[in-house]
């Protein structure tokens, strides 16, 4: 196949204290903790609309716990779920369309400019020195320079392209599946059973609602792949969030694979509205009003870094001495890579751990950090922290610290934690306390 020698200019369309790559949970908390500490900061997003997995991605309930006064307890008041709900045991789904719009006010600042519709293609790099990012707008391709790049692309975009070592699933290989979700409305809240995961005991007809689907799907009644059927309320009444749908052997760091996950998902989306209208009380009348524009993915890179945590750290609750996010907490969960429900037949819950700074510090390349899921850690660690919750905090952690590293002029791995945590709690949020 013959070869094209392509030889293009790229011009420089901005420069940037810190670029944070990706507006997802992680990334917008990254870009205004940045910004609010007088970085002039560029918000890079491939979609048209900002907040990632708790917009265009259609996740709901926010999941996992973290200490007091992170940007995630400022999040969930702006999208108005109800305090009662903050520890995500109640399970209640977000209004996605409210959340559109009032992330997109979160991010008005002066200092952040924001990038939508702009994918990233590659990393510019000086030797292991990552300077700037090569991006793709509506205006053509572009060179954006940052002193400090956060990648909060979830998938580990930045650290791949740039050449940081990154793991993918688990020792086969195999990465949790992908999922779309979608929600119901048109649902009898005076009948309709609400189930929030595999920790619930919920019943229906005097049976565990969960061993019920997985009845159904031995019966043929479901696909065997959509024996765990998972119903949460939302903010509105008459509706449920539905994270069911499951597509498994995806790589969603290959192209070749969204599509035909995408179809896939949205049938299986046609199967489980005739399932409920049939044979579930007070669904008789449900339809799918709205779904995600993208796959849910769980589970795609993870970057290593100075420092690798682990699951077995996590169930300890261990504490670190250069921790930046304190007391998160969510089971170890572990969606099955290669069928239905869970991986594991035990549920693993942890102590509320520390994430510690160094878990953000790729190894490899300098001026970088992660945020997000695709910080370092291990497949089963991963399964915990990869929550939307737990993003958040991570997401303001890596914004300070990228402030901090443009403002002193020095690069992520050699930044004193101590002034970043100094910087955390003075703002208010807890890494100390029992």
């Amino acid at each position: 196949m013959e070869e094209w020698n392509y030889e293009k200019r790229f011009p420089v369309i901005g420069s940037y204290d810190v670029l944070v790559a990706g507006a997802g949970p992680a990334g917008i908390c990254a870009a205004v903790a940045a910004a609010r500490m007088g970085a002039r900061v560029a918000l890079i997003e491939r979609y048209g609309v900002l907040g990632g997995n708790l917009t265009a991605g259609y996740v709901g309930p926010i999941l996992g716990m973290v200490g007091k006064g992170t940007m995630r307890d400022e999040i969930m008041g702006l999208l108005g779920v109800p305090e009662n709900d903050m520890i995500g045991e109640i399970g209640i789904a977000h209004d996605m369309e409210r959340a559109k719009r009032v992330l997109a006010e979160f991010v008005a600042h002066e200092n952040i400019h924001v990038f939508l519709q702009t994918p990233i293609g590659d990393g510019i790099l000086k030797g292991t020195s990552l300077k700037g990012l090569l991006v793709m707008t509506k205006e053509g391709l572009g060179i954006l320079e940052g002193k400090v790049t956060v990648d909060a692309t979830g998938d580990g975009d930045v650290a791949y392209f740039a050449g940081a070592p990154v793991e993918k699933g688990r020792e086969d290989g195999l990465m949790q599946p992908v999922t779309l979700e979608f929600t119901l409305e048109g649902v009898d809240e005076s009948r309709a059973v609400t189930c929030i995961g595999d920790v619930d005991d919920v019943e229906l007809n005097g049976e565990r609602f969960l061993d019920y689907c997985a009845r159904c799907a031995e019966q043929g009644l479901l696909p065997e792949n959509l024996a765990a059927v998972r119903l949460h309320r939302t903010a509105r009444p008459g509706q449920r969030q539905v994270n069911t749908t499951q597509c498994n052997g995806v790589d969603a760091t290959r192209v070749q694979d969204l599509y035909l996950a995408e179809r896939e998902l949205r049938s299986q989306m046609e199967i489980l509205v005739k399932f409920f209208r049939e044979n579930l009380p007070g669904y008789e009348k449900c339809w799918c009003m709205a779904s995600g524009d993208t796959l849910g993915v769980r589970e795609t890179r993870r970057v290593i870094g100075e420092y690798v945590i682990t699951a077995k750290e996590l169930a300890a609750g261990k504490r670190f001495e250069d921790v930046v996010v304190h007391k998160a907490e969510f089971i170890v969960d572990i969606h099955n890579p290669a069928g239905a429900g869970q991986a594991e037949d035990k549920i693993q819950y942890v102590v509320p751990y520390d994430l510690p700074y160094r878990c953000f510090v790729p190894l490899k390349v300098e001026n970088l950090l992660t945020a997000g899921r695709c910080i370092s850690g291990t497949h089963r660690a991963h399964a915990s922290y990869r929550v939307m919750s737990i993003c958040m905090a991570m997401g303001e952690a890596a914004g300070m610290a990228a402030a901090l590293c443009a403002k002193d002029g020095c690069s992520p791995r050699s930044l004193d934690v101590k002034k970043l945590q100094d910087a955390l709690t003075k703002k208010g949020v807890d890494l100390f306390s029992e």
